[in-house]
Protein backbone atom coordinates (compact mmCIF):
# COMPACT_ATOMS: atom_id res chain seq x y z
CA UNK A 1 0.00 0.00 0.00
CA UNK A 2 1.13 3.68 -0.94
CA UNK A 3 -0.84 6.44 -0.68
CA UNK A 4 0.29 10.66 -0.47
CA UNK A 5 -0.89 12.58 2.46
CA UNK A 6 -2.81 15.40 0.69
CA UNK A 7 -5.39 12.91 -0.58
CA UNK A 8 -5.32 10.67 2.67
CA UNK A 9 -7.14 8.07 0.73
CA UNK A 10 -5.84 4.90 2.64
CA UNK A 11 -8.98 2.86 2.28
CA UNK A 12 -8.49 2.15 6.40
CA UNK A 13 -11.68 2.48 8.70
CA UNK A 14 -8.86 4.90 10.60
CA UNK A 15 -5.97 7.36 9.56
CA UNK A 16 -3.02 4.66 10.57
CA UNK A 17 -0.79 7.75 10.21
CA UNK A 18 -0.11 7.98 14.74
CA UNK A 19 -0.18 4.21 14.81
CA UNK A 20 2.57 4.03 12.73
CA UNK A 21 4.45 6.45 15.03
CA UNK A 22 4.62 4.68 18.07
CA UNK A 23 5.06 3.83 20.76
CA UNK A 24 4.77 7.63 22.12
CA UNK A 25 5.75 8.44 25.74
CA UNK A 26 3.25 10.46 27.17
CA UNK A 27 3.94 13.78 28.95
CA UNK A 28 1.85 14.54 32.37
CA UNK A 29 1.69 18.32 31.79
CA UNK A 30 0.96 20.14 34.88
CA UNK A 31 0.55 24.12 34.76
CA UNK A 32 -0.86 26.88 37.38
CA UNK A 33 -2.91 29.21 35.95
CA UNK A 34 -2.99 32.84 36.55
CA UNK A 35 -6.14 32.94 38.90
CA UNK A 36 -4.37 30.06 40.50
CA UNK A 37 -6.55 26.71 38.99
CA UNK A 38 -4.29 24.09 38.91
CA UNK A 39 -4.33 21.89 35.46
CA UNK A 40 -2.92 18.58 34.62
CA UNK A 41 -3.51 16.75 31.23
CA UNK A 42 -1.54 13.74 29.32
CA UNK A 43 -0.13 14.69 25.58
CA UNK A 44 1.12 11.73 23.64
CA UNK A 45 2.98 14.35 21.09
CA UNK A 46 5.72 14.91 23.80
CA UNK A 47 9.66 14.03 24.33
CA UNK A 48 12.92 14.66 25.06
CA UNK A 49 14.62 16.82 22.38
CA UNK A 50 17.71 18.04 23.93
CA UNK A 51 20.09 16.58 26.96
CA UNK A 52 22.51 19.53 27.07
CA UNK A 53 20.74 21.36 27.48
CA UNK A 54 17.55 19.37 28.95
CA UNK A 55 14.81 20.65 26.87
CA UNK A 56 11.63 18.57 26.34
CA UNK A 57 8.54 19.48 24.27
CA UNK A 58 4.66 18.89 24.14
CA UNK A 59 2.58 19.85 21.40
CA UNK A 60 -0.94 21.05 21.78
CA UNK A 61 -3.62 20.13 19.14
CA UNK A 62 -5.51 23.51 19.28
CA UNK A 63 -5.20 26.18 22.46
CA UNK A 64 -5.86 24.23 25.01
CA UNK A 65 -5.35 24.77 28.68
CA UNK A 66 -1.73 23.43 29.55
CA UNK A 67 -0.53 25.73 26.72
CA UNK A 68 -2.81 28.61 27.98
CA UNK A 69 -0.98 28.23 31.04
CA UNK A 70 2.47 27.75 29.97
CA UNK A 71 2.57 30.85 27.71
CA UNK A 72 1.19 33.32 30.25
CA UNK A 73 3.13 31.78 33.35
CA UNK A 74 6.36 30.38 31.67
CA UNK A 75 6.37 27.24 33.64
CA UNK A 76 5.25 23.40 33.25
CA UNK A 77 6.22 20.37 34.68
CA UNK A 78 5.86 16.57 33.15
CA UNK A 79 5.37 13.60 35.64
CA UNK A 80 5.60 10.10 34.52
CA UNK A 81 2.47 7.99 34.12
CA UNK A 82 3.34 5.10 34.76
CA UNK A 83 0.99 1.85 34.66
CA UNK A 84 -0.22 2.05 38.25
CA UNK A 85 -1.56 5.34 37.51
CA UNK A 86 -2.62 5.14 34.23
CA UNK A 87 -6.55 5.23 35.04
CA UNK A 88 -6.22 8.34 36.83
CA UNK A 89 -4.29 9.79 33.65
CA UNK A 90 -7.03 8.60 31.75
CA UNK A 91 -9.50 10.66 34.27
CA UNK A 92 -7.53 13.69 33.64
CA UNK A 93 -7.82 13.55 30.41
CA UNK A 94 -11.52 14.66 30.42
CA UNK A 95 -12.35 18.03 28.36
CA UNK A 96 -13.58 20.31 31.43
CA UNK A 97 -13.82 23.95 31.45
CA UNK A 98 -11.15 25.86 32.47
CA UNK A 99 -10.41 26.13 36.12
CA UNK A 100 -11.45 22.67 36.59
CA UNK A 101 -8.99 20.95 38.85
CA UNK A 102 -7.90 17.54 36.93
CA UNK A 103 -5.75 16.65 39.97
CA UNK A 104 -8.92 16.73 42.50
CA UNK A 105 -11.01 14.57 38.98
CA UNK A 106 -8.61 12.14 39.41
CA UNK A 107 -7.78 11.96 43.20
CA UNK A 108 -4.41 12.74 43.00
CA UNK A 109 -2.19 14.65 44.73
CA UNK A 110 -0.44 18.19 43.55
CA UNK A 111 2.89 19.25 44.56
CA UNK A 112 4.18 22.47 43.79
CA UNK A 113 7.41 22.18 42.15
CA UNK A 114 10.68 23.43 43.95
CA UNK A 115 12.16 25.80 41.40
CA UNK A 116 8.68 26.56 38.70
CA UNK A 117 5.33 27.88 39.84
CA UNK A 118 3.73 24.77 38.11
CA UNK A 119 2.39 21.72 40.21
CA UNK A 120 3.24 17.87 39.18
CA UNK A 121 1.70 14.44 40.45
CA UNK A 122 3.18 13.64 44.09
CA UNK A 123 2.31 9.76 43.31
CA UNK A 124 4.34 10.07 39.94
CA UNK A 125 8.34 7.74 40.27
CA UNK A 126 9.30 10.89 38.76
CA UNK A 127 8.36 14.75 37.42
CA UNK A 128 10.67 17.30 35.29
CA UNK A 129 9.90 20.80 36.45
CA UNK A 130 10.70 23.01 33.29
CA UNK A 131 10.76 26.88 32.35
CA UNK A 132 9.24 27.61 28.70
CA UNK A 133 12.45 28.39 26.30
CA UNK A 134 10.31 28.52 22.96
CA UNK A 135 6.74 28.26 21.67
CA UNK A 136 6.57 27.79 18.38
CA UNK A 137 3.51 26.97 15.24
CA UNK A 138 4.72 24.03 12.55
CA UNK A 139 4.36 25.60 9.19
CA UNK A 140 3.61 22.76 6.12
CA UNK A 141 5.15 23.18 2.95
CA UNK A 142 3.22 26.25 1.88
CA UNK A 143 4.11 28.22 4.94
CA UNK A 144 0.21 27.28 6.53
CA UNK A 145 0.57 27.12 10.55
CA UNK A 146 -0.45 23.85 11.70
CA UNK A 147 -3.56 23.38 14.40
CA UNK A 148 -1.03 22.29 16.83
CA UNK A 149 1.43 24.30 18.81
CA UNK A 150 4.60 23.18 20.25
CA UNK A 151 5.95 23.94 23.71
CA UNK A 152 9.43 23.46 24.76
CA UNK A 153 11.07 23.67 28.28
CA UNK A 154 14.48 23.29 30.00
CA UNK A 155 14.39 21.11 33.09
CA UNK A 156 15.68 22.69 35.86
CA UNK A 157 14.56 19.84 38.17
CA UNK A 158 13.95 16.16 38.63
CA UNK A 159 11.83 14.49 41.36
CA UNK A 160 13.00 10.21 41.17
CA UNK A 161 11.58 8.03 43.33
CA UNK A 162 14.04 6.07 45.55
CA UNK A 163 11.62 3.00 44.55
CA UNK A 164 12.07 2.15 41.00
CA UNK A 165 16.07 2.87 41.60
CA UNK A 166 18.34 -0.34 41.44
CA UNK A 167 21.73 -0.63 41.36
CA UNK A 168 22.42 2.93 40.19
CA UNK A 169 19.76 2.63 37.31
CA UNK A 170 16.28 3.40 36.72
CA UNK A 171 14.57 -0.05 36.60
CA UNK A 172 12.33 0.46 33.81
CA UNK A 173 10.41 -2.75 35.04
CA UNK A 174 9.45 -0.94 37.82
CA UNK A 175 8.68 2.78 36.74
CA UNK A 176 6.61 0.62 33.90
CA UNK A 177 5.98 3.91 31.94
CA UNK A 178 3.00 3.73 29.82
CA UNK A 179 2.95 4.91 25.96
CA UNK A 180 0.26 5.65 23.43
CA UNK A 181 0.25 3.32 20.41
CA UNK A 182 -2.02 3.88 17.89
CA UNK A 183 -5.93 4.27 18.05
CA UNK A 184 -6.92 3.63 21.54
CA UNK A 185 -4.32 1.20 22.27
CA UNK A 186 -1.43 1.80 25.39
CA UNK A 187 1.18 0.06 26.32
CA UNK A 188 3.10 -0.96 29.24
CA UNK A 189 6.94 -0.16 28.79
CA UNK A 190 8.13 -2.23 31.45
CA UNK A 191 5.97 -5.44 30.31
CA UNK A 192 9.09 -6.18 27.87
CA UNK A 193 12.34 -4.61 28.90
CA UNK A 194 15.47 -5.92 27.14
CA UNK A 195 18.53 -4.71 26.36
CA UNK A 196 20.97 -4.00 23.05
CA UNK A 197 24.24 -2.86 23.07
CA UNK A 198 25.43 -0.46 20.03
CA UNK A 199 28.25 -1.82 17.52
CA UNK A 200 31.41 -0.65 18.69
CA UNK A 201 33.38 2.14 16.36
Amino acid sequence: MFYTTDTNQHGMAHDPFKAIVAPRPIGWIGTKGRDGSFNLSPYSFFNIVSDRPKIIMFSSSGRKHSLKNAEETGFFTASLVSRPLVDKMNVSSAPVDYGVDEFALAGLTPKMGELVDAPFVAEAFAALECRVTEVIVPRDLQGQESESVMVFGQVLGIHLSEEIIRDGRIDMVLASPVARMGYMDYADGGADVFQLKRPPR
